[in-house]
C-alpha cells in the first residue's frame, strides 16, 4: 500500500515547516489529489491516522481535494475531462498530440496549526 509511504511524506513535509513556526498542535492537512495520481484517498486517510499518531499532527483532520484531469488538443487547441482510464486522443479533431493540463497532482494545499502561547511577562521582567 503505497499511501502509507505517501502520507508519512506528508507528516514529515509538515512537520519540517511548522515545527520551527512553533506549532504545538496541527489541527488539519488539505491535499489536493488529481484523478489519475493513483491514490485511494480512503486509504490514504486510514494510512494517515495511524501515521499521525506520536508526532505534532496526532488528530489531524486529512482533507483531501480531488483535481479533476483534463487534456489539451496540441492541434486544435480543444480541452476536454479526460475522465478515468484517461481520454488521450482529441474528442474534436482525433488528435493524438494532446498535452495533460491536471490530474496527476499530489500537493500539500493548506495546514492549519496551533502555535505555542506567547508567554506573558511576568511583574519581574516589565
Amino acid at each position: 500500500m503505497h499511501e502509507m509511504s505517501i502520507a508519512l511524506a506528508v507528516i514529515d513535509q509538515v512537520e519540517s515547516a511548522v515545527r520551527p513556526a512553533g506549532a504545538t498542535a496541527v489541527s488539519s492537512v488539505r491535499l489536493q489529489i488529481g484523478e489519475l495520481a493513483g491514490v485511494v484517498p480512503d486509504a490514504l486517510a486510514f494510512s494517515f491516522q495511524l501515521a499521525c499518531e506520536g508526532t505534532v499532527l496526532a488528530g489531524a483532520e486529512l482533507i483531501t481535494e480531488p483535481i479533476a484531469a483534463r487534456a489539451r488538443c496540441a492541434a486544435c487547441d480543444r480541452t476536454w475531462p479526460a475522465g478515468m482510464p484517461p481520454r488521450l486522443s482529441c474528442p474534436g479533431c482525433g488528435g493524438a498530440r494532446v498535452e495533460l493540463l491536471s490530474g496527476r497532482e499530489l500537493r500539500i494545499a493548506d495546514v492549519s496549526w496551533h502555535d505555542a502561547p506567547v508567554p506573558t511577562p511576568t511583574h519581574e521582567e516589565r
